[in-house]
């Protein structure tokens, strides 16, 4: 079977364990972000269907991968999270904007 995807670093790992072969090759660094952005986008569909909070921790871990491939640590986006949370706020008052005015 066919599957030509960008998969978690263990897979292959596992395909061996249960007796069949992945075959593989490493991506280089600008298909490995395509290739992430790409898994961000399926992991994100993948949510909308199920509603499942693994799939909230899939997206989690595409976003941390995604930002050590941009040559960021996770503690900048932590940081930059914060900053912009203190700012903007965040989203627990459920705020839905009709429109803006003038005054």
């Amino acid at each position: 079977m066919d599957y030509n995807k960008l998969v978690r670093d263990y897979i292959p790992d596992i395909i061996a364990s249960n007796g069949e072969k992945a075959v593989i090759r490493i991506m280089d660094d600008e298909e490995y972000i395509m290739g992430l952005e790409k898994k961000l986008d399926e992991e994100v569909a993948e949510y909308h269907e199920s509603k499942e909070i693994e799939e909230l921790a899939d997206i989690l871990e595409v976003v941390y991968a995604l930002c050590k491939a941009k040559g960021h640590s996770t503690n900048e986006l932590i940081k930059v999270y914060e900053k912009k949370h203190n700012e903007r706020g965040g989203f627990s008052k459920r705020i839905f904007l009709l429109r803006k005015e003038e005054k």
